[in-house]
């Protein structure tokens, strides 16, 4: 390798990485600060860019926090196929699907950015408002004709709550309980919420 081209440094190779890069510093800053406390400079910051190109790339803080606050097409898939096992273990798979979606450094940010923002900004609120609204209660319907809407909403409660507890407050033991342990714990809640009777 060249001198030349070993001492490059400094731009990234192309728009792609580059868009990426925001959005993973973006979900991070929104998982860590939540929405009104994340700043367009503490994000290009973080993802190594001028700010004038997370504005370039995304428009705006609302237009970034829209893009990188989506939930990828996986996790939704991963809740539909709830209703295809037996119901009596619903609440363990259900745990064991939100669990997995807390864990895993994918998928944490934005469940945990959602949350954190729902409180000071409508567009996190009505983004936790549509998964329950939409995911959780097409999955309550699949289960059971008996209000599929209110466990929805209660099992989507129980989620905001662990998320809220486990990865935002840091309440102790739960937040350093291993994974396994709060799915043995969150199933019974989820297998009441989900189908058995309220």
């Amino acid at each position: 390798m060249s001198m030349s081209s070993s001492g490059r440094s400094g731009r990234r190779p192309g728009p792609t990485q580059t868009r990426e890069a925001i959005a993973a510093a973006a979900r991070t800053q929104f998982a860590e600060v939540g929405y009104d406390r994340a700043t367009i400079r503490g994000i290009a910051q973080a993802a190594g860019v001028d700010p004038a190109l997370v504005i370039r790339f995304h428009g705006s803080k609302e237009a970034l926090f829209r893009e990188v606050m989506d939930l990828p097409p996986e996790a939704a898939q991963a809740l539909a196929r709830l209703a295809e096992g037996p119901r009596e273990t619903v609440g363990r798979r259900f745990a064991e699907t939100i669990v997995a979606l807390l864990e895993n450094p994918a998928t944490r940010p934005i469940v945990v950015g959602r949350i954190r923002s729902a409180s000071s900004h409508p567009h996190a609120a009505a983004l936790v408002r549509e998964t329950v609204t939409r995911d959780l209660t097409a999955v309550a319907r699949s289960l059971t004709d008996d209000h599929p809407e209110k466990r929805a909403v209660l099992a989507g409660s129980a989620v905001v709550g662990l998320a809220l507890a486990r990865h935002i407050v840091h309440v102790e033991p739960l937040a350093s309980m291993p994974a396994g342990e709060v799915v043995e714990l969150m199933a019974p809640t989820f297998q009441r919420y989900l189908v058995d009777p309220l």
